[in-house]
């Protein structure tokens, strides 16, 4: 399956920046880019015209970041399989759809995501799926026993949002 190398970096973004409130930078894309095309670190300083040593450091603080983000230990020899496990469907070219709405929402964040005119001016159609998809798993969730607790964080949303969705759709 053909890996959208643009879409890998924006999820990886988004969710770093949904945890830990940074972007990331040029080099830590080009980590990343790098990492995932199977490069070594002195390929990827070659490139950039950095030492390697540099690269290996920001290397070592961007793995960092993610696992401790993500809970999960990340690093160079996993950061694939971790990123598939994160998000399979739009990252690595599947299509949307009901049938991967639990892997959808491995995609999510720990930050609530806010509407349109709330948040960073325009949303894209991906982050307002993402949010959608979000909302409509609630109520699934507390089918199969979930309190408002573990939805909230199962999901990445604020569980005053989870408590919304609930009166929401008592109402």
């Amino acid at each position: 399956m053909q890996m959208d190398i643009r879409k890998v970096l924006e999820f990886v973004d988004n969710a770093l920046y949904d945890k830990t409130g940074k972007h990331l930078n040029d080099l830590q894309r080009a980590i990343i880019e790098g990492m995932l095309k199977r490069q070594k670190y002195s390929e990827i300083a070659d490139n950039y015209r950095l030492t390697e040593g540099h690269v290996k450091d920001v290397g070592y603080e961007l793995l960092q970041m993610l696992s401790d983000a993500f809970g999960e230990a990340v690093d160079k020899g996993n950061l694939k399989s971790f990123l598939e496990r994160q998000g399979n469907l739009n990252i690595w070219g599947n299509t949307f759809g009901n049938s991967n709405i639990i892997g959808y929402i491995n995609v999510c964040s720990d930050k609530p995501t806010a509407t349109p005119d709330e948040s960073q001016g325009k949303t894209s159609d991906f982050e307002q799926a993402k949010y959608q998809a979000k909302i409509e798993m609630v109520g699934k969730l507390r089918q199969i026993g979930l309190s408002n607790e573990q939805i909230a964080d199962t999901l990445g949303l604020a569980l005053e949002k989870v408590k919304q969705v609930d009166s929401d759709s008592e109402g």
